[in-house]
């Protein structure tokens, strides 16, 4: 076949996009089925050659899945653990205790922000998601009003703070002050993450009604509703044990500061500070503070790790799915497309680097890869425009941009529309508009920053 370019490719990815949405929400076809059919008849128009069509939605599969695959399986084993052992029970009650029931939600965004900071956002969502349960069914309130404003603390610091991975190569494209970066980040991310959080739930979970049974929940509450009360591990210990993936890969990431780079001391704590095998010794040690020392057996606490799996296999083929139709609007030129119609444009520098970010987080659904491959791109045009822009702001624009409208082909909008039981139309009301909110405001603010300074 023929391959198609220039502009029809942009029509045939709306359509695909459309045609997609459709036949989830209207014709209700399981969407891992969806995302595949979609994403080879894309491939076929676009007149990829038919023998790597294929190739390229496994490729993009296998890349998603390769990460997140290990983290929800780890994160989800230690979710459950903490559920079991009632350590989601102990952070849910200490929590109300210290902010009160009525701010809870605020209470939500510190801990994602926090949380958050050396881990990606499915690592992080993962890992807090079973608290938000907890939370939610103690007090009673929506999830929503729960959990947007974790999920909004999270994001906020996905795409603007390093030391997150996206954030630290786009301060190293732009050859940015990391310190700066943080300062600014945080001027910019704290408000945008109070309106989006917080703010935007407290509306919004007034109009979405959540159904009443959560399939994935039951998994995260433990078997504390025999009407029993029973003795929950400490809160310095269930800290401990939540917090120690983020310490590891902190560590981690600071290792040159402490060893000589390229000696052993070294490459243990970057070992040791990878997400995959943080997670996994986090896991490990639940097995003693949340298993052992609670009282259970060793066939008790390999149920729970087999048990825990099974609700989650589906998700995980679906975010999988969407990494391959990602990867198809890559490898059919639809992506660089989308950069062509930005560059041509002439805009200013900040809202170069939003735009570009933006479109290709609209056309690949990574918010990673809508940073890093935006940085690549508008770095050297941004340096021979002539503008003087301050480094550390284009680092900002760039990730208030990639945070963009998630949509379909975004493994994060899947896990997020599965663990909350919503529909895709309710995702979209919610996640993807909270998304959008933290772009356009991370965006303003940065433009009333680079006035300012």
């Amino acid at each position: 076949m023929e391959a198609v370019h220039g502009s029809i490719l942009l029509v045939y990815a709306v359509i695909a996009i459309a045609a997609l949405i459709l036949m989830i929400t209207r014709y209700k076809v399981y969407p891992f089925l969806v995302l595949i059919i979609v994403s080879l008849l894309l491939g076929l128009v676009a007149g990829m050659p038919m023998g790597t069509i294929v190739k390229s939605f496994e490729t993009g599969n296998g890349n998603t899945l390769g990460h997140i695959a290990i983290v929800v399986g780890l994160g989800t084993m230690l979710g459950k653990m903490m559920a079991e052992s009632g350590g989601a029970e102990r952070i849910a009650t200490t929590l109300i205790d210290w902010f009160g029931e009525k701010n809870i939600h605020w209470a939500m965004m510190c801990v994602a922000i926090i949380v958050g900071l050396p881990v990606f956002f499915e690592v992080g969502f993962v890992l807090l998601i079973p608290i938000a349960f907890n939370v939610a069914k103690r007090t009673g309130k929506s999830l929503l009003l729960i959990g947007l404003p974790m999920i909004a603390g999270l994001s906020v610091v996905h795409g603007l703070i390093p030391p997150h991975p996206a954030a630290m190569l786009a301060v190293q494209q732009y050859h940015a002050d990391i310190g700066k970066t943080i300062a600014y980040g945080l001027i910019v991310g704290i408000p945008t993450a109070i309106v989006a959080g917080p703010l935007f739930a407290l509306l919004i979970h007034r109009f979405v009604k959540l159904p009443n049974e959560n399939a994935l929940a039951k998994q995260f509450l433990g078997n504390a509703e025999e009407g029993k009360t029973r003795e929950l591990p400490s809160f310095g210990i269930t800290l401990f044990t939540i917090l120690l993936p983020v310490i590891l890969m902190l560590a981690g990431s600071w290792a040159d500061l402490v060893f000589t780079p390229k000696t052993l001391p070294n490459d243990l704590l970057r070992f040791a500070g990878n997400s995959d095998v943080a997670l996994l010794i986090a896991v490990l040690v639940s097995f003693w503070t949340f298993g052992a020392s609670r009282g259970f057996n060793r066939e008790q606490i390999q149920k729970f790790c087999s048990e825990c799996l099974a609700p989650i296999a589906g998700i995980t083929l679906i975010v999988g799915a969407g990494g391959g139709f990602g990867r198809v609007l890559m490898d059919s030129g639809i992506s660089k497309e989308i950069v062509n119609v930005a560059t041509a444009m002439h805009l200013s520098p900040l809202l170069f680097g939003w735009l570009v970010a933006a479109l290709i987080r609209l056309a690949t659904g990574s918010a990673t890869v809508a940073m890093t491959t935006a940085c690549g791109i508008v770095a050297p045009i941004a340096a021979a425009s002539g503008v003087q822009v301050k480094p550390e702001l284009l680092v900002l624009a760039t990730g208030s941009g990639s945070l963009i409208f998630s949509h379909v082909n975004d493994g994060g909008f899947w896990l997020i529309k599965e663990y909350f039981g919503m529909t895709v139309g309710q995702t979209f009301k919610t996640w993807s508009l909270l998304e959008t909110i933290i772009s356009l405001m991370g965006l303003g603010l940065t433009f009333a920053l680079a006035a300012v300074l």
